[in-house]
């Protein structure tokens, strides 16, 4: 009988401490992050459609390409003259991660007022590059914005401008 106890005192021993080695296993993994450089976006220089005239009886538009050439659209109410103005697209600098990919946004429209609120549309925005860039190996790239300006028959002389400016976003992608 001693030896039955004994045995089984051993057995039980045994089987304890096969189920505590066997009960839970770990491991361990290592954490990294990798910070990057923020993208930015600075404005370099403003958006202007320079000198337009317009017909009395019909609107048109005028196009202001990424490249700074104009055109002009619609019903032929618009007329460029010869004495252009100062004639830029927006031009911004993005900056950031080098290599990295990045994601455009630009605003669906604008308004511009003169000083006795008469207003015009700035709409059809379009960039280069036009919805995605890529920064250099310096971590940089030029993003020029143009625009199409619609203006109404008869449309009052006079300086217009938007006094908010125009949001261009960018993110990573």
């Amino acid at each position: 009988m001693k030896n039955i106890v004994k045995s089984l005192a051993i057995t039980a021993a045994v089987l304890g401490f096969a189920n505590s080695t066997f009960a839970q296993a770990s491991a361990t993994a290592s954490v990294t992050a990798n910070i990057i450089t923020p993208i930015t976006i600075v404005k370099t220089v403003d958006m202007n459609f320079g000198n337009v005239a317009v017909s009395a009886t019909i609107a048109g538009t005028a196009v202001l390409a990424p490249a700074g050439t104009r055109t002009t659209g619609g019903a032929g109410g618009v007329t460029l003259p010869a004495n252009t103005g100062t004639v830029t697209a927006a031009t911004f600098t993005v900056s950031g991660e080098p290599t990295f990919t990045y994601a455009i946004t630009l605003p669906s429209s604008a308004t511009i007022t003169d000083a006795s609120s008469h207003t015009m549309t700035v709409n059809s925005f379009t960039s280069n590059p036009s919805s995605t860039g890529v920064l250099s190996g310096g971590g940089s790239q030029t993003l020029t914005v143009g625009a199409t300006l619609n203006v109404l028959a008869g449309q009052a002389s006079g300086s217009y401008t938007n006094a908010t400016g125009v949001p261009v976003t960018v993110n990573y992608n």
